[in-house]
């Protein structure tokens, strides 16, 4: 069965064709005979309860320029397309957000992917916390005493932003070091929302695990080792992935969050894991999914794509 596609991501003119997991999923929706468009974000209109965008057809290649030829420009109405991939990258703000108010007008009958309530309800680093037991210590909170108090608590730690992606307004700080308030000053006075404290995991220099879930069951990992004088393992900012197994204790989280998933309709999933603690659940854009299949010859791409003709048979 052939299907339309409509996926709405950034402009594809920007992305790394080696690296960008979309790519991979529209390149082997394409190779099984599907019929792919394009769209922007911005370019989604909700008129009298019809949901349309500008949007062009789109062709893809697997090679490093030349790699895409996008069709005329036309109005979409996205309730005759049979799949939505909702594929922008964060920040999870207010357009995000809305993004997904609007999808949910022609969800289920048009399968978003993944599920626009779920993705509203799930930003990474907020969801997580519905599984404390698998979580290292971790702090949300707009309170300077109690960001001191837990430092005090765990001497080295992690202050990231709550809505933060790709590493950036990653800190570590130790015990000693002084430049805790001003780090404090910085994030609330430049964003309204809380702060997310983390004690610091050593294990972090030996990598951060990106394990990929499909439907709720685990299909592989890779580690991102960060490069020295780094404490981010995200490959934005330079980390080196490697091939990975996973171990009794990360099969144990899968198996723990993967219900979840699958009840919520987050088919996509990229969780990492941290020394055997779950650290974030990315539900908008995960990557890893190129550096799996390259380094496994494995296609997660076409497990996803399974899954979703399943739901569409």
């Amino acid at each position: 069965m052939t299907f339309s596609v409509a996926i709405q991501m950034d402009p594809i003119e920007h992305i790394d064709v080696s690296a960008d997991s979309t790519f991979a999923i529209a390149l082997e929706g394409q190779a099984r005979g599907h019929r792919l468009y394009h769209y922007l974000p911005r370019d989604l209109k909700l008129h009298c309860g019809r949901l349309t965008a500008k949007g062009r057809g789109l062709k893809l290649r697997r090679q490093s320029r030349d790699y895409y030829t996008l069709g005329p420009e036309q109005t979409l109405d996205l309730s005759n397309m049979d799949v939505i991939l909702m594929r922008q990258d964060p920040p999870f703000d207010m357009a995000y957000i809305t993004a997904t108010h609007l999808l949910e007008h022609i969800h289920p009958k048009t399968l978003v992917v993944n599920d626009p309530v779920a993705v509203r309800n799930a930003p990474e680093k907020l969801f997580v916390t519905q599984f404390p037991d698998l979580m290292p210590p971790t702090l949300i909170t707009s309170d300077r005493d109690s960001v001191t108090q837990f430092r005090a608590e765990h001497g080295d730690i992690i202050i990231k932003p709550l809505f933060g992606n790709g590493g950036a307004g990653v800190f570590h700080i130790g015990p000693d070091d002084e430049n805790l308030s001003a780090l404090f000053e910085m994030f609330t006075s430049t964003r309204r929302e809380p702060m997310i404290i983390q004690r610091y995991l050593p294990a972090v220099r030996a990598g951060d695990k990106r394990i990929i879930l499909i439907d709720g069951e685990a299909a592989g990992a890779i580690n991102r080792v960060p490069p020295a004088g780094e404490a981010r393992a995200n490959m934005h900012v330079g980390a080196r992935a490697e091939p990975a197994d996973l171990t009794d204790k990360e099969r144990e989280i899968c198996a723990t969050i993967g219900p979840s998933l699958k009840r919520q309709g987050l088919i996509f999933v990229g969780i990492d894991v941290i020394g055997g603690y779950l650290t974030e659940i990315n539900v908008t854009s995960p990557t890893g999914l190129q550096e799996y299949e390259r380094f496994t010859g494995t296609s997660l791409s076409a497990r996803i794509w399974e899954s979703i003709e399943a739901r569409q048979i």
